[in-house]
């Protein structure tokens, strides 16, 4: 089954239009993009996506934070959670991973390989 609908949550909004266009305009994918943690849960209250690729570090909510909600609600338990974060040490990465994420995605990131690499996480994630 190939990735079509990803909810991106991510403060940054030069960050959020360029894998917008990473993602929309190069590999066709449904994308709805949130500016936090709060825009990002209510959205999941309607549109339901395949993957979420989420900002680790935001303001008010971090990204651990809102991992640990949408895992609370039996709607959103088992959509994967991809984050993407500068602060890329291994501890940190592990923290991610342990919390449930399937992967981490450094910043900066190829946005013309995005769409591919997000994909393709995806797929081992179903195998």
């Amino acid at each position: 089954m190939s990735l079509k609908k990803i909810l991106h949550v991510e403060d940054d909004e030069s960050i959020r239009l360029i894998v917008e266009m990473a993602l929309v305009d190069l590999f066709g994918m449904t994308l709805v993009s949130c500016d936090g943690g709060a825009q990002a849960l209510a959205q999941l209250n309607h549109f339901v996506p395949e993957l979420i690729l989420m900002d680790a570090m935001m303001p008010k909510m971090d990204g651990l934070q809102v991992l640990a909600e949408i895992r609370q609600r039996p709607d959103t338990l088992n959509i994967p959670v991809v984050f993407m974060t500068a602060r890329i040490q291994q501890a940190e990465k592990q923290q991610y991973l342990d919390a449930g994420a399937i992967a981490v995605i450094e910043k900066p990131f190829e946005a013309t390989e995005l769409g591919s690499q997000l994909s393709v996480i995806y797929q081992q994630y179903q195998s």
